[in-house]
């Protein structure tokens, strides 16, 4: 038992640490857009450098990872993912603060695409459906990331104080679980030149999947506490609970996901999962209240939650494309709508408004029940 629980617990570890430093700014966008007196289209441009740096990292932490293998290229990149939040806090222009974000996206980018290939290692040594309990540790880490920030909020405690001291406590709270003995695979010839990966055959479609659930996200955690704030007119405070909410709800609903994907397969599962999403979004959209977005934004959670571990369970098992180089190509549709798309709202608020622009995240989410059918592969559930 121990043989299978220590590397759980490893890339647990590094799922949670990403996912704490995410929440972080997340739950500060609205501070830091009152610091900087950034409107919605120049927030749109600085999140497109987070973007942008985590679209150029994909390529290049997937090939690393396939030649030095997932667990040693995590590691570094955790470090780095450390410091980058530390020099988003000390960004007090806003040149600074999109050289620091352009950072911080290669960071988190990088890492996404290593954890999530150290991940498929171990769940193929699990023998059995466990991506989506790693992504509920993100989810966790991505709500404990938030409460901390609702919690510096309230305390009224600078961007800068609160990024460097959330750097320190999560690295030392998690620094040690990723030391934990792993040995990854190490495939030297792969493909190489490449500046974007992106999926080609039957993983364009899982990519697109991706995509629907990487847009649905990002839009939560770059927009709900605007959308709450200036839409529906909750306090700044009360306004961070949206992104804490969805967290908890990931959390809840991957925890469960295994079992579920185990019975009724994963294309019957991100099937409804799409649907249940794009009505969470037509909620948000539709209400006047603060408390029915949450109840929204609840049900985006719900729905969300087990996409994105399926997809990248299906491309980790690709028959023809090694695990680091599949990953990250449809990572590069799924965090690169996660990071390209808040920017693209903020383009999309400006000449319209946040509620229309949440409309087109809600069809763009729909995608996924069309598209579902592209998650089923042996191994991953009777579909």
């Amino acid at each position: 038992m121990p043989a299978i629980i220590t590397p759980w617990r490893a890339v647990a570890a590094a799922f949670a640490l990403n996912g704490i430093l995410l929440g972080c700014w997340a739950s500060r966008i609205p501070a830091v857009v009152s610091d900087l007196e950034l409107s919605e289209s120049a927030l749109g441009v600085l999140l497109l450098f987070m973007g942008v740096g985590a679209l150029v990292s994909f390529p290049v932490a997937g090939r690393l990872s396939d030649h030095f293998g997932a667990v040693r290229v995590a590691r570094w990149i955790a470090a780095a993912c450390l410091l980058s939040i530390v020099l988003v806090g000390l960004s007090g222009t806003t040149a600074l603060m999109a050289g620091a974000l352009l950072f911080f996206g290669m960071c988190h980018g990088a890492m996404d695409v290593t954890m999530n290939s150290w991940a498929s290692e171990v769940e193929r040594h699990m023998a059995r459906p466990v991506m989506s309990s790693f992504h509920a540790m993100w989810s966790l880490g991505a709500g404990l990331g938030a409460a901390g920030g609702y919690l510096a909020t309230s305390t009224e405690t600078g961007v800068a104080l609160h990024f460097t001291l959330a750097a320190l406590v999560t690295g030392a709270v998690f620094g040690p679980f990723l030391a934990l003995r792993w040995s990854s695979v190490i495939r030297r010839s792969v493909r190489t030149g490449a500046v974007f990966a992106l999926p080609r055959g039957p993983l364009i479609a899982v990519g697109v999947v991706a995509l629907g659930s990487g847009l649905g996200e990002g839009a939560v955690t770059d927009w709900s506490a605007v959308f709450l704030r200036d839409a529906l007119g909750a306090d700044e405070s009360r306004a961070t609970l949206g992104f804490a909410v969805f967290s908890v709800t990931m959390v809840a609903m991957r925890l469960c996901a295994g079992p579920m994907i185990e019975r009724l397969g994963p294309v019957t599962v991100a099937r409804t999962g799409g649907i249940v999403a794009a009505a969470g979004y037509l909620l948000c959209v539709l209400t006047p209240a603060p408390w029915v977005g949450l109840a929204g934004f609840m049900l985006v959670g719900v729905g969300l939650a087990a996409v994105v571990p399926m997809a990248f369970s299906r491309a980790a098992n690709d028959p023809e494309i090694p695990a680091g180089q599949a990953i990250a190509s449809v990572a590069t549709l799924g965090y690169g709508a996660m990071l390209l798309g808040p920017p693209a709202i903020g383009f999309i608020a400006h000449a319209t408004s946040l509620r229309v622009a949440f409309l087109v995240v809600a069809i763009c989410a729909a995608l996924i029940a069309v598209l579902a059918g592209s998650l089923r592969a042996p191994g991953l559930g009777r579909d």
